[in-house]
């Protein structure tokens, strides 16, 4: 019986490219506590740290055909530890980008549709109060701010005095002031 942990590292990459478990075996007995502490060092994460030997070791048997170039199993060994390392913490970055993304849409979502369901919630009240307005106020107030008529303009279509326009544009506003309060009232002059 053939008592592998004698055997250098060179000797036991010579066996493993052959397709030898035992020197596989011996090769993840001698190495597989030091990466792992490597790897803790590196990541302070345990779970992440023992799937990082593990892949490294996985890929290590997958790919045993192709070790023939290997004449430091230790450093080989190191340097994929280091790549799976920078492989995780890039993609965690990338993750953290995509989530950080992801709630400044959503919150920005949010803001748009609370100021969408506030601005037709007012646009409701507005209506409302303009639709109470006395008949004839509410034409020349609506000619006046919707179809962005003049008062002379108005006091031709609806054969009245410019005065008579004027006055009734006024008490619309005022009544409107009253009703809506100053705010929704600042904010209906600036739409309109």
């Amino acid at each position: 019986m053939t008592i592998y942990s004698k055997f250098s590292d060179v000797e036991l990459t010579s066996f493993l490219v052959k397709g030898d478990h035992m020197a596989y075996e011996e090769i993840y007995n001698r190495y597989n506590a030091l990466l792992y502490i490597h790897a803790y060092k590196k990541l302070g994460n345990r779970e992440q740290a023992q799937d990082i030997v593990q892949e490294v070791f996985i890929t290590l048997w997958a790919k045993h055909k192709e070790l023939l170039d290997i004449v430091n199993m230790g450093g080989f060994l190191y340097t994929c530890i280091y790549h799976k390392i920078l492989d995780l913490i890039t993609h965690q970055d990338i993750n953290r980008k995509h989530i950080s993304q992801l709630s400044t849409y959503l919150r920005s979502k949010n803001s748009n549709t609370d100021f969408l369901v506030r601005e037709k919630q007012l646009t409701v009240i507005i209506e409302r109060e303009i639709a109470a307005l006395p008949s004839k106020m509410r034409q020349i107030f609506e000619l006046s701010r919707f179809k962005h008529m003049s008062h002379k303009e108005i006091a031709e279509q609806l054969d009245v005095s410019e005065e008579t326009v004027k006055k009734q544009v006024k008490n619309a506003l005022k009544i409107l002031r009253n009703k809506l309060g100053l705010f929704v009232y600042l904010v209906f002059l600036l739409r309109f």
